[in-house]
């Protein structure tokens, strides 16, 4: 059986950004074992997996993608949404638009540090629509 739900989420600044609880939230009854797979429908996002815990990861992991994607590149062509447009493409590019979590026990089954990160790239993304799909 699969079950999905369409969430909108608030809008969030640039930068890396805790989700976990907003999708949890959104959520129906989980079954004993199956899989989530989280969608975002957005080419300048992305979603990540990472460190729940210590906010100053979400830090040093903007600092890092604005060094290995910098914006204002002269060699970029697409470049009429503005300077952090093109750079937002690419690094939802390299995380990518989905995650697969397994569920067991009624529950995600997360690692003790892990959570879900909403990856907002653009300066004013606006908010952002993500699919949740239960697979039982």
């Amino acid at each position: 059986m699969i079950k999905q739900v369409e969430i909108i989420l608030k809008e969030y600044n640039r930068g890396f950004h805790l989700i976990t609880n907003e999708v949890v939230s959104a959520l129906p009854d989980l079954p004993d074992c199956g899989l989530l797979n989280v969608f975002i429908k957005h080419s300048s996002a992305g979603l990540s997996l990472n460190e729940n815990a210590d906010y100053t990861v979400r830090e040093d992991f903007e600092t890092v993608f604005n060094k290995l994607v910098p914006e204002n590149d002269p060699d970029y062509e697409h470049t009429l949404e503005g300077a952090d447009d093109m750079p937002a493409h690419i690094k939802s590019s390299l995380l990518g638009a989905s995650l697969t979590i397994p569920i067991k026990n009624h529950r995600l089954n997360l690692g003790t540090w892990q959570g879900i990160y909403l990856c907002e790239f653009r300066n004013y993304g606006g908010s952002r629509r993500l699919v949740l799909t239960i697979y039982y």
